[in-house]
């Protein structure tokens, strides 16, 4: 069977840089017969693009499937773990088996049920992977969006969790909240900091 007739799952993340919050994996297998229009490197996209071709691509998907890694599960199994149980359960959730995985990235996770590549830059080059890129960041910035009611202090809603200026001038006035990721260096020296502090 060749690719054209393939059944192809693309895949991606959202979230692997931010020191909060979680990392959310999409995988999704598109409907050739159904083509939707301005999919694409989430990145590339404004918010309003993004927010628009979100339930467009649930609705015309053959399949989709969204997996959340919480702080805490990135803090016990380091974010390259992470990613890859994302994405290996991203796939292996989907409702239609596919026959080829297309991960965007370099490396493929271990134990995919079916054949897999990876594609440098993928969510510019393929469809698939443009798609899952979306699902996951829409996913993640709402899932932000929902933290910042809790913990309006750290500014959630502008940065969502990326290390600006903003965010760690927040994180050095209010400490850490329990979505922040303990194992990432900003945080820890934060939490070192505050252990001295107590202890002196």
């Amino acid at each position: 069977m060749d690719a054209e007739t393939q059944v192809i799952a693309g895949v991606d993340e959202a979230g692997r840089g931010p020191l909060a919050g979680p990392l959310v994996v999409a995988a999704v297998i598109l409907d050739p017969t159904r083509p939707i229009v301005g999919l694409g490197d989430s990145k590339a996209l404004s918010e309003r693009q993004r927010e628009a071709l979100f339930p467009q691509i649930q609705a015309q998907a053959i399949a989709f499937c969204i997996r959340v890694i919480e702080a805490s599960q990135i803090d016990q199994l380091n974010i390259f773990q992470a990613t890859m149980l994302g994405m290996r359960e991203a796939v292996l959730g989907l409702s239609v088996a596919p026959q080829r995985a297309r991960i965007d990235g370099n490396k493929i996770p271990p134990g995919l049920p079916c054949a897999a590549e990876a594609w440098v830059k993928g969510d510019a080059r393929d469809a698939a992977i443009g798609a899952a890129s979306i699902l996951a960041k829409v996913t993640r910035d709402r899932l932000m969006l929902a933290l910042h009611d809790r913990w309006p202090m750290y500014g959630f809603d502008q940065h969502k969790g990326y290390p600006t200026a903003a965010h760690l001038t927040a994180l050095q006035e209010h400490g850490p909240c329990p979505e922040h990721r303990r194992s990432y260096a900003p945080v820890r020296q934060v939490l070192e900091r505050d252990l001295f502090a107590t202890h002196t």
